[in-house]
């Protein structure tokens, strides 16, 4: 008895582990987000599905559930399965393993390919730290509230955005972060026609309305860039000075520490502490 989520291949059959194939050919049950796609899969990899098959999309979802919760709880393993990548990553499962572990049932993964981490590791932004938002808001209102809220975000930023609404997206977030924005649009990952643009937000916008991308994009921005710090006023370092000379520090020396660790000129630190009344 266990819930197993299948990293499926983003497009590249080749990507598929071996896990993937022992699981498929071993599971009770083999919950598809498509059922269509994955017995092509299982064709494709020359495994054999003994398991029964269902369909578990966004639209059963809710129904299905309770289903695949009595057949685990009667000691069924049931793999989870997407068109590609990981369930529950802005796809159908999160609900399924929510209901899973409040039943008790183990739940584990053979984990897999991920648009949301090969876009990443694609787009050449910094990738130490980042933030998946998911499919921005269809309506533009919203859209550009979200966008707005996020302009300050420091950390890499992973959208989803399907073809006939990435120019709107890529216009709207060009809008909000600056056209100058360092971004990547990834399509079609690791399949025949895989494309990856590398530009600031604003070439990216004209570019999706000069040769509209299709299939399947991740979209990657980088973080804001940090602020500049602010330049210290006269009166916050003749305090320092001051303050080090409190400690025993003689007060040339101190004018010559402070100077140099807030990258002023020393005789202009110097003229003002013998300024100070």
């Amino acid at each position: 008895m266990a819930l197993i989520l299948l990293g499926a291949p983003l497009g590249n059959v080749g990507d598929a582990s071996t896990r993937l194939r022992e699981i498929l050919a071993s599971a009770d049950v083999v919950a598809a987000e498509d059922t269509r796609r994955l017995i092509r899969l299982a064709r494709e990899l020359d495994v054999t599905v003994p398991g029964r098959i269902v369909s578990y999309f966004e639209g059963n979802e809710q129904r299905r559930t309770p289903e695949l919760v009595d057949a685990l709880t009667g000691g069924a393993t049931v793999a989870l399965i997407t068109d590609g990548g990981m369930p529950s990553v802005s796809d159908p499962g999160f609900r399924l393993v929510r209901a899973a572990l409040d039943a008790g049932v183990p739940v584990t993964a053979a984990p897999g390919p991920s648009a949301v981490t090969t876009a990443l590791a694609l787009s050449g932004l910094p990738s130490d730290r980042f933030c998946f938002e998911g499919f921005p808001p269809r309506r533009p209102g919203e859209r550009r509230a979200l966008f707005t809220r996020l302009s300050a975000e420091p950390r890499t930023l992973v959208f989803f955005e399907a073809p006939h609404r990435v120019q709107d997206t890529l216009a709207d977030l060009a809008a909000a972060f600056g056209p100058d924005r360092p971004a990547a649009l990834c399509r079609e990952l690791t399949k025949l026609h895989e494309e990856i643009r590398r530009a600031p937000l604003g070439e990216l916008a004209s570019s999706a309305v000069e040769d509209p991308p299709r299939g399947e994009i991740t979209l990657v921005v980088a973080g804001a860039p940090a602020a500049p710090a602010a330049r210290p006023t006269a009166a916050d370092l003749v305090a320092e000075v001051a303050a080090r000379e409190a400690a025993g520090t003689p007060r040339k020396d101190a004018i010559a520490a402070v100077a140099a660790e807030r990258g002023v000129p020393r005789r202009e630190l110097y003229n003002a502490v013998h300024a100070r009344p």
